[in-house]
């Protein structure tokens, strides 16, 4: 008999879906909160490697994955400038595994949307607009109030809820994302034909200029720079600021700088990272995904690592005959150590950017992890 029998979770992005439809598949009964109103506001494009594919499969919805992103198995370096020269085309390690492609491009409400109808599917209630107000946690159970008046006892309670993560913040864990010194243009934008897989320039006025294909007819552009104070800068401004960057990069950024508008949703965020360095639970409540780590979108690690949380933590809860101290061990010797790796070498990349360090060993580092997500977590 699994260790759970009720389970809540807050939080409805990859990580809280996840876990979901891992323990609800086994007849766990399971409530997801989710604080925003419906799955298109879960976000624009995103970059989802093989290791996090071989994790979709398992949950029953790699054929719609596939069907509804872009796949490809490699990457090239272009040089800045109206030439965009490309320097290298590198086959990308395929982490998931062979039956896999290295990575999918996709519009992250496509990805939201899959995970949930798979979560109600195999039994899961799923409450948007709804998130975990309180909770009280005793030995044998954790006593939840949500934010539309449900008031229900459950087993445990997954903190799932991101990167400013409320459950966090009420188990009393004062780590929370620090600021690395970037900042990150994104845009969604109709696919130009020639963009096929990712494309990474290097330098210009920027760090890194980027993009990944998400569709047949879609994808979504970036660009990274010294963090900045863009909060006062409406709509107009950002596009702008954003064209304006893109002047100094050619080949299909031509292309993309034409479609900066309204209905490319421009937006600037900072990169940050955190790791809660202990326990991600206390007793009955744990963390997982961003909740419990973040990092810079330098690897494209975010989307797997929050997958592999939750497959460990649904495999050890169905596994055992109770929560104790011998689960949360074994949950955190295989989670912990690989997610700080990930995390400490996507900041890294960044901070090696930030020094101009021209003789740092990206590849070697970048093929240390694609080796150590490689394994299945």
């Amino acid at each position: 008999m699994p260790a759970v029998s009720r389970v809540a979770i807050a939080g409805g992005g990859v990580a809280g879906t996840a876990a979901a439809i891992f323990l609800a598949e086994r007849g766990v009964q399971v409530d997801v909160f989710e604080q925003k109103a419906d799955l298109h506001a879960l976000g624009s494009g995103i970059t989802i490697q093989g290791n996090a594919l071989r994790v979709f499969d398992r949950l029953g919805i790699w054929p719609q994955v596939e069907a509804g992103s872009y796949t490809f198995n490699e990457v090239s370096l272009r040089a800045p400038g109206p030439g965009a020269q490309v320097l290298a085309t590198i086959p990308d390690q395929r982490t998931g595994g062979p039956e896999f492609p290295a990575t999918a491009g996709m519009y992250r409400p496509d990805l939201a949307r899959i995970l949930v109808e798979r979560a109600r599917e195999v039994g899961a209630d799923v409450h948007f607009g709804a998130t975990v107000a309180s909770f009280a946690a005793d030995e044998d159970g954790v006593d939840v109030i949500t934010s539309d008046g449900l008031e229900r006892r459950y087993d445990l309670l997954i903190g799932a809820d991101g990167l400013h993560s409320s459950i966090r913040g009420m188990l009393g864990i004062e780590v929370a994302p620090q600021r690395t010194g970037m900042g990150i243009w994104r845009a969604f934008v109709p696919r130009p034909e020639s963009v096929t897989h990712t494309d990474l320039y290097y330098g210009g006025p920027c760090f890194i200029a980027g993009y990944c294909p998400t569709g047949q007819e879609t994808m979504y552009a970036y660009l990274v720079e010294p963090a900045q104070d863009r909060s006062e800068l409406d709509q107009a401004s950002k596009i702008a600021v954003m064209r304006g960057l893109a002047e100094a990069y050619g080949g299909p950024w031509n292309e993309i700088r034409d479609a900066l508008d309204d209905a490319a949703r421009v937006n600037y965020t900072w990169f940050t990272s955190h790791v809660v360095p202990d326990a991600w639970n206390r007793g009955r409540v744990v963390l997982i995904g961003e909740a419990a780590h973040s990092c810079p979108p330098t690897i494209a690690q975010g989307a797997a690592q929050a997958a592999e949380d939750a497959q460990v933590l649904a495999e050890l809860l169905l596994g055992r005959d109770r929560v104790d101290d011998d689960l949360w061990t074994a949950f955190h010797a295989r989670r912990l150590p690989r997610a700080s790796a990930v995390v400490e070498a996507s900041v890294q990349l960044g901070r090696w950017l930030l020094d101009g360090e021209r003789d740092a060993d990206v590849p070697g580092l970048m093929g240390r992890i694609a080796h150590l997500v490689s394994e299945p977590a």
